[in-house]
C-alpha cells in the first residue's frame, strides 16, 4: 500500500532544515500542500530569516509540489493562528500538524535562568498549545486530522543538563495524549515521536554516533503517523538510526493494602518488592483505564 496525501495539507513547523525539511519534503512528494513554518533563527531562539522557509518551498516547488512559507513563530498565540490562517488561506483546509519546532538552551538545574526556561517552553510546549488550539478546531470541523508531536528521550526518560527541554517534550506526551482522547470522535489521531538524528541542534551532542542517525531515518515514521493509513491514536515512538520502537508507560499491578486498611509508610517499605514488580503491567491509556483496575480490589469486602 503507497500512503498518498493528495488533497490533503499539512503544517510542519521547524521546517527550514534538519528533520522538520525531511518531514516537509517527504510529505509534498507524496501530494501534501505544505506550509513551511520556520523563523530561520539559531538554535537558542535568537535572531531570524526568512531565507531557511522560502529555500524550502523552493526546493519543494521546483519538484512539482506546492508549498507556503510561514515566518510566525509558534511561541504566541497569535503565531499559532496565523500559522493555521497561512494553510487555509494558501490551501483552503488542514489536516495535518507536525509540530517540530525546537530550541536548546541546555544548563544544569543550578545555573538555570529564568529566561531560558520560559524560551523553551514557549517554543516546545507553548507553542504546541498555540498552534494546535486552532488547528484542533479547523480539523474538528471536518472531522479528520492528523498531530505528531516532536518529544524527546530527553523528555520521557531523561537528560544531564536538559531540565527545561526535558520538561517541555514531557509535557508534549500528556498534550497529545488528551487531544488524542479529545479527538477520537473526530476522526483527529494524535501521536508522538521520540526522534535522535543528526541536525544542527544534535551535531555537538552526539559526536561520532551522529553519523549514524541520518534525519532521513527518522521520516517514514513520521510520513506514516500523518497519514490517513494510520488508524493509531494515544501513542508514542521512538525513532533512532533505522530503528523504530513503541514507548508507553506501564503500571504494575502493585500491591493493595486491603479494603478498610490505611497502611503506613512501614508497610509500603516492606511491601517494595510487589509494588515495584513489572510482571503482568498494563499500559492505561486514560486515567479511567487505571481507575478500571482498581474496582475489583476497591469492591472487595
Amino acid at each position: 500500500m503507497t500512503l498518498e496525501f493528495e488533497n490533503r495539507v499539512a503544517i510542519v513547523t521547524g521546517a527550514g532544515g534538519g528533520l522538520g525539511r525531511q518531514y516537509a519534503l517527504e510529505l509534498a512528494r507524496r501530494g501534501a500542500s505544505v506550509v513551511v513554518n520556520d523563523l530561520g533563527g539559531s538554535v537558542d531562539g535568537v535572531g531570524g530569516s526568512d531565507a531557511a522557509a522560502n529555500r524550502v518551498v523552493e526546493e519543494i516547488q521546483a519538484l512539482g509540489g506546492r508549498a507556503a512559507a510561514s515566518l510566525h513563530s509558534v511561541a504566541t498565540p497569535e503565531g499559532g493562528q496565523g500559522i493555521v490562517d497561512t494553510a487555509l488561506e494558501a490551501f483552503g483546509r488542514l489536516d495535518v500538524v507536525v509540530h517540530n519546532a525546537g530550541i536548546l538552551r541546555d544548563k544544569t538545574l543550578v545555573k538555570l535562568e529564568w529566561e531560558d526556561l520560559d524560551a523553551v517552553l514557549d517554543v516546545h510546549l507553548r507553542g504546541a498549545f498555540y498552534l494546535s488550539k486552532p488547528a484542533f478546531a479547523r480539523m474538528k470541523d471536518n472531522h479528520y486530522g492528523r498531530f505528531v508531536f516532536t518529544s524527546s528521550n530527553a523528555g520521557v526518560f531523561g537528560n544531564f543538563g536538559q531540565s527545561n527541554y526535558g520538561a517541555a517534550k514531557a509535557g508534549l506526551v500528556g498534550l497529545s495524549n488528551v487531544l488524542a482522547i479529545e479527538g477520537a470522535k473526530a476522526g483527529i489521531a494524535s501521536n508522538v515521536i521520540m526522534p535522535v538524528a543528526r541536525t544542527r541542534m544534535t551535531e555537538e551532542l552526539l559526536g561520532t554516533f551522529a553519523d549514524q542517525v541520518a534525519p532521513e531515518l527518522v521520516t517514514p515514521m513520521v510520513v506514516f503517523l500523518a497519514s490517513e493509513a494510520c488508524q493509531l491514536t494515544h501513542e508514542c515512538f521512538s525513532a533512532v538510526g533505522g530503528r523504530y520502537a513503541r514507548v508507553f508507560t506501564g503500571l504494575t499491578p502493585g500491591w493493595y493494602a486491603g479494603h478498610g486498611v490505611t497502611p503506613t509508610a512501614e508497610d509500603i517499605l516492606a511491601h517494595l518488592d510487589e509494588i515495584e514488580n513489572r510482571d503482568g503491567y498494563t499500559v492505561p491509556l486514560s486515567t479511567g483505564d487505571e481507575l478500571a483496575t482498581l474496582l475489583p480490589l476497591l469492591n472487595q469486602q
